[in-house]
């Protein structure tokens, strides 16, 4: 959930759209169980563990599809404000009166639910296998995102929650965006900052008007837009100690800025009260004086006197000017006072235990000093395929497909860093450069993995042939991340081969070689084409090959002629008058039919 009143739209217009390539090299953290509840919108037919298949596909994807190195955080122990919160929650989804809201003891949190915490450690598991780091939080998770992401261990978080910025989140990735060529819906903190004026503890205050995970009520009559205005007219320093004293019955303390002062300018005269006007030209002074003589905003000549005023007409001389500013600042005095009644009428307001939670810096099992222990390693294959073939019954084969792109990604990061030759799954070399690939308005190379000394032409079993038609059926589905993108097969004299789409820059720091001969036999095929393009004789051109374009006639000669070839063959055989008549029968029957009967007459 997150802040209350839907903070989400209010930040819409900062949202910043980035490409597919947007987490490459990048680290992230994710909210492990924001992944896990989204399986039931994400998956539309009914499956075997979903979470276990949506969190699989997902981190190949992450990880080889996106090129991110990400960093798994799961929930520790709810605290029990949250508790409390969710079983309000509950009771007001299911109807039941809050009354009978029962109250936790103090200090003592409720349980979360055992068969999400079960699906939980099953994607836990499957993280570990393969490869991922994975961080326990002592509270919520997106605390723990947002504390690695403000210490500079993490680039940023993914996670719907809007509290991650409350927790100190720089950059949060809220969504990806299917079929679109930004991929990635973000927001930076810094855009937060410069757009609205909010800070951290700005949020942090909204929160506590508006309600959020553990305050679901807030301040009774206050919504978004009217917490928006009032904590914009404190500073960040000062808002939160100012809601402690507002909040302890104290009304008066209203922002400098807000509060109205009389002040006395050079003649004597108080800036808050207005001065007199002339009725008929609306201008400073009396309509008796502007009868005698023109005032100094009409005049024009001497002999001319005050211009009446317009419909509508504001005057806009000092003491106006000054009149309009202390009865603005008079309404805002009075709405600021009336905003603070309804904070000091809620009870223990604001919650100390809530703004401590948002302002901790300590959500990790880690210390300040050693930081967390982030490393990033091989998924163990065949513990990874013993799993998900007693979790999903999957097939060997079928999980060694599907899980290529990850090891091709890292086989290629490894003979970028390292000069000793193995192989990609103990058994495939690469092979050659096929093709450039256009995906996503990105430039990928299709990259040709042989298997070793082996020439068995690789079979699809039965089993994985299910499998693979049961995935391309769940993949329609709204996130990019849920795509599976398995290598394809082919086969060329005798031999097996997968193909992949690997990024340029890792196949050019793994094979510098290979993509040097590929550019070079690249543009040998483009001269040879040219020179065939140049080589044709002259004989064989078009006489409207220069690009004139044809007329209609000229684009169906072919009819036209064959009319007329028949003409000339009945003349010839027919008498001189015969074939005349004949001509005029036909020249005055074909010009009773229309012109459309003609026209398909000429061209049939």
């Amino acid at each position: 959930m997150g802040v209350g009143g839907n903070l989400w739209n209010l930040l819409k217009p900062y949202a910043q759209y980035e490409g597919f390539d947007f987490l490459r090299n990048k680290r992230v953290a994710v909210d492990l169980s924001f992944w896990i509840v989204q399986h039931e919108n994400a998956i539309k037919t009914h499956v075997r563990k979903p979470h276990l298949r949506l969190t699989f596909f997902r981190i190949i994807n992450l990880f080889s599809k996106f090129g991110a190195f990400p960093v798994f955080v799961v929930d520790g122990a709810p605290s029990p404000l949250k508790s409390q919160a969710r079983i309000m929650r509950y009771f007001r989804s299911s109807g039941i009166e809050l009354s009978n809201l029962p109250v936790p003891e103090e200090g003592v949190s409720a349980e979360r639910n055992h068969l999400f915490s079960s699906c939980v450690q099953e994607c836990v598991e499957l993280v570990e296998l393969l490869g991922m780091p994975v961080l326990k939080a002592k509270g919520e998770a997106e605390a723990l995102c947002a504390q690695l992401n403000s210490e500079g261990h993490v680039d940023a978080c993914i996670t719907a929650d809007s509290d991650a910025f409350l927790f100190g989140a720089k950059c949060i990735i809220k969504c990806f965006c299917p079929n679109s060529k930004e991929t990635f819906e973000y927001y930076n903190m810094s855009d937060i900052e410069a757009g609205l004026g909010l800070k951290r503890k700005h949020l942090i205050a909204i929160s506590l008007l508006v309600g959020n995970d553990y305050d679901m009520n807030g301040v009774q009559g206050i919504g978004l837009d009217t917490a928006l205005h009032f904590v914009k007219a404190f500073s960040e320093d000062d808002i939160l100690n100012r809601l402690h004293e507002i909040g302890k019955g104290n009304a008066s303390k209203i922002p400098i800025s807000i509060k109205s002062e009389d002040c006395m300018d050079v003649d004597g005269n108080s800036q808050n009260k207005k001065q007199s006007h002339c009725s008929f030209c609306g201008h400073p002074g009396s309509k008796k004086d502007h009868m005698k003589f023109s005032c100094e905003y009409c005049v024009k000549r001497d002999d001319e006197g005050c211009l009446r005023k317009p419909e509508g007409f504001k005057c806009d001389c000092f003491s106006c000017g000054m009149h309009r500013r202390h009865k603005e600042q008079k309404r805002q005095e009075n709405w600021h006072t009336k905003i603070c009644h309804k904070i000091a009428e809620e009870p223990d307001f604001p919650k100390d235990e809530i703004i401590d939670m948002y302002l901790c810096k300590d959500n990790g099992y880690f210390s300040a000093n050693d930081g967390p222990h982030i490393v990033w390693g091989k998924p163990n294959i065949e513990m990874l395929i013993d799993f998900l073939n007693f979790h999903q019954h999957w097939d060997p084969s079928y999980v060694r497909r599907m899980i290529f792109p990850m090891m091709s990604s890292i086989f290629l990061r490894d003979m970028a860093t390292t000069t000793v030759e193995n192989l990609l799954f103990g058994q495939y070399e690469f092979d050659s450069l096929e093709r450039v690939k256009m995906r996503y308005g990105y430039q990928f190379y299709v990259v040709k993995w042989k298997r070793a000394g082996c020439n068995i032409v690789y079979k699809i079993p039965s089993k994985e042939l299910d499998a693979q038609q049961d995935v391309r059926e769940l993949d329609e589905t709204v996130d990019p991340l849920d795509d599976c993108d398995a290598p394809e097969i082919c086969e060329d004299d005798g031999c097996s081969f997968l193909m992949t789409d690997e990024n340029m820059d890792l196949v050019g720091a793994a094979f510098p070689a290979e993509v040097k001969r590929f550019w070079q036999e690249q543009e040998l095929k483009d001269l040879k084409r040219r020179k065939n393009s140049t080589s044709r004789s002259p004989e064989n051109a078009s006489p409207n090959s220069k690009g004139v374009p044809l007329n209609i006639t000229e684009f169906y000669p072919s009819t036209k002629v064959k009319y007329q070839s028949k003409q000339e063959e009945s003349s010839k055989k027919d008498d001189g008058q015969a074939s005349g008549g004949s001509k005029m029968k036909r020249k005055t029957s074909s010009s009773n039919f229309s012109k459309s009967v003609r026209r398909r007459l000429l061209f049939d």
